[in-house]
């Protein structure tokens, strides 16, 4: 099936904008209404929007190694990661990243009212990512194989 212009252009334009707000989402989850799931819901609504515009021999040249499987394996892994990084202080899911200075997220919480300071999560944030990451490809490999499978390509 061939999109038409005003497809292409519509998703030339609006895919940034979609993918940038679903990483917004992503990223904000543990301070506004949001998180990994309806973050990666938007990140993977922007990469069909971008698969429907261009035609299934690009798409398929573009996903034939496997690439939404390693994403979403990552994503599960990352996660379980995390959920197992609490397990050195002898509780499962404990936030242990919270006030210790680790990477970006491990910064001390400040006293008194938070203005919704984003390194003030701890685990919390990258538990969303690892989410986000695992619904994104989950989505974008159920589009691919609907696209790509008999008679998705017009024929």
């Amino acid at each position: 099936m061939r999109s038409t212009l005003i497809i292409r252009t519509v998703a030339r334009v609006l895919s940034p904008l979609v993918l940038t707000f679903g990483l917004y989402i992503i990223l904000h989850g543990h301070l506004t209404p949001g998180g990994g799931f309806q973050g990666g819901a938007v990140v993977a609504t922007g990469i069909a929007l971008l698969m429907v515009a261009h035609p299934p021999e690009y798409v398929r040249k573009a996903f034939r190694h496997g690439v939404l499987n390693v994403v979403e394996s990552g994503g599960a892994l990352g996660f379980l990661g995390m959920a197992i990084l609490g397990l050195m202080g002898y509780t499962f899911f404990r936030n242990t990243i919270a006030n210790s200075g680790f990477l970006l997220f491990g910064e001390g919480t400040p006293y008194g009212i938070n203005l919704g300071t984003l390194n003030t999560g701890g685990t919390l944030p990258y538990m969303n990512i690892f989410v986000g990451l695992k619904v994104m490809a989950g989505l974008s490999a159920i589009v691919l194989l609907f696209l790509l499978s008999k008679g998705g390509d017009g024929k």
